[in-house]
């Protein structure tokens, strides 16, 4: 398989703070790749390294060969690697139709100058933005809410909302920081069959879960982190036997 996203030696510390240590995983093509461990394990300061929110002090990471240590937050998405996050962040007042509508930004031409002109080049490709954001809404299942304000949507919507924002970027590694967290458990339902569907497309994914069943029911592979230090990877069966993984879980004694 063709490796897509390559993590190497990655190290970050806040000050006296080891968050990540030497962490190092590829994520193959087509995969659906999980990320977990512990609270406080260093997963989401992987996450904010890989999307350019925070820069390495060691390591490098590829996207399909290209770096991203040292790429903004805008050049990374136009790499082709978009994320959500933990905690939502739409644009509340903003319909569910406008705010995927702001995701394909990174795959527009017009600037400044077309939108105030408003050609002809500009008024096309904002109707195959506005298709395009469409089509995404129907794609996670909440197209009949496109001229509801975000606030106004459910919880679960607006996760699916989120995911297609990050989709109108096309990108070539979906990142999902805890999809699942706050959902009943037909949403969550709901959320896995989304990702095994999007995955069956061709999309590759990355995803932090605290869902330990909804991980080990969806992800081909596995990494483990604690204390910022990648203590296992493999598949689902053999990471749940791991006796490190279990004692990083449950106490050392529990082991």
């Amino acid at each position: 398989m063709t490796v897509l996203l390559d993590v190497r030696h990655v190290a970050k510390a806040f000050g006296g703070i080891k968050a990540l240590s030497d962490v190092s995983f590829q994520v193959q093509a087509g995969e659906i790749f999980g990320l977990i461990g512990p609270n406080g394990a260093g997963k989401t300061t992987l996450f904010n390294a890989l999307t350019g929110l925070y820069p390495v002090d060691a390591g490098e990471m590829r996207l399909d060969g290209a770096r991203l240590d040292g790429a903004k937050p805008h050049q990374v998405l136009r790499l082709g690697l978009a994320r959500t996050f933990q905690n939502i962040r739409l644009f509340a007042h903003m319909t569910a139709l406008e705010n995927v509508m702001v995701g394909r930004h990174a795959r527009t031409r017009a600037g400044v100058l077309g939108a105030l002109l408003r050609g002809a080049a500009t008024r096309a490709e904002e109707a195959e933005t506005r298709a395009r954001a469409r089509a995404l809404l129907a794609r996670v299942g909440i197209e009949r809410h496109a001229a509801r304000l975000a606030l106004h949507l459910s919880y679960g919507d607006q996760r699916r909302l989120e995911i297609a924002r990050a989709l109108a970027s096309e990108p070539k590694l979906l990142a999902l920081d805890e999809p699942a967290a706050g959902m009943n458990l037909a949403e969550r339902v709901a959320l896995r069959e989304l990702l095994l569907q999007l995955r069956a497309d061709g999309l590759t994914l990355l995803f932090i879960e605290h869902d330990v069943k909804l991980v080990m029911d969806l992800c081909d592979r596995l990494a483990v982190l604690d204390y910022g230090v990648k203590i296992a990877e493999g598949t689902p069966d053999a990471v749940s036997r791991d006796p490190r993984v279990i004692a990083a879980y449950l106490g050392g004694d529990a082991a």
